[in-house]
């Protein structure tokens, strides 16, 4: 398992997994997203981290591969050392354990070169993949939102979880 920084031959592959309409629900996504949209995300992707606050890195399943998906850090707060992970793999490249070995790989990193105290993860209380994936990996259940999530079945329940990276 390897990760790494987007790349501008991305394109064809975001532009899959972004128009994907069975993870929008998951990604906070109403509409379609441009090719246009992305070339410009893509330009802007090698920000620096303490600059824009998100870092989104492409998993494969080993150096020079394609990507099997993308797992992201959002609103780093560098004050109180924390971010929280988003995780997102193809639909045909589920169940093979890539999103667990991922999730391990971006703990390792956010621990020992980025210094992170803690990860969080907001997950819809209906995605039981999700839930059993941060549970495996060392989160802990810490909450409930209710009513959290507006999906195309009504409003729907988020389960928070919390993982201390250096205790």
């Amino acid at each position: 398992m390897h990760l790494r920084a987007l790349e501008p031959d991305d394109l064809d592959f975001l532009y899959a997994l972004e128009n994907d309409p069975d993870i929008w629900g998951v990604s906070d996504t109403l509409a379609p997203v441009s090719r246009h949209a992305l070339r410009e995300y893509l330009e802007h992707a090698r920000a620096d981290l303490y600059v824009v606050r998100q870092l989104r890195l492409v998993i494969t399943t080993e150096i020079g591969s394609p990507a099997v998906g993308v797992i992201d850090l959002f609103d780093y707060d560098p004050l109180h050392q924390r971010a929280g992970v988003g995780i997102t793999i193809l639909a045909r490249e589920r169940r093979h354990g890539y999103a667990r070995q991922a999730l391990a790989l971006l703990k390792s990193h956010a621990r020992a070169v980025l210094r992170l105290h803690q990860l969080y993860a907001t997950v819809g209380a209906a995605n039981a993949a999700s839930m059993t994936l941060f549970r495996a990996a060392g989160f802990r259940r810490v909450g409930t939102r209710h009513g959290w999530l507006r999906t195309a079945q009504g409003w729907q329940d988020a389960v928070e979880w919390q993982c201390l990276l250096d205790g």
